[in-house]
């Protein structure tokens, strides 16, 4: 084990190794908590492609412009930590996806659809929502 610690030291040094298992941390346990309010709160019709979704409707354009630009920053960082947290603890998957929605790109409703209707993540959703008396997704 000490040859390996040696090793890694190499290549990064230990104060990179402390600052990254810090973030690591946080980001787990953030993720724990934020990850079920989104899931929680959103519309139980959010993933259903034949209802149409429109952000920021009513509001200025050019308030609708840095919304967007907001909204896929935020976006970007949800799925960059999401990618990160399959390799450390965290959850990865459920992460991305949150990314994936904040996030517009052509078809994205239809990729959305597809991660969501796979039956461990929508179980895992769903029990989610059961617990906090919010209806079921719908597909």
């Amino acid at each position: 084990m000490d040859s390996l610690l040696a090793a890694i030291e190499q290549w990064i040094p230990v104060d990179v190794l402390i600052h990254l298992t810090i973030i690591s941390l946080i980001s787990f346990i953030a993720s724990l908590v934020l990850i079920p309010i989104i899931l929680i709160r959103l519309p139980y019709d959010y993933f259903d492609i034949s209802v149409p979704r429109y952000w920021m409707k009513n509001h200025h354009p050019i308030l609708r412009i840095f919304g967007l630009i907001a909204k896929n920053l935020l976006g970007g960082a949800f799925l960059i930590a999401g990618f990160i947290m399959l390799f450390l603890p965290g959850q990865g998957i459920l992460t991305m996806l949150i990314g994936l929605s904040f996030v517009d790109f052509p078809k994205k409703r239809l990729l959305e659809a597809r991660i969501i209707e796979q039956p461990v993540i929508l179980r895992t959703i769903n029990a989610m929502r059961q617990r906090y008396k919010k209806p079921p997704l719908i597909l």
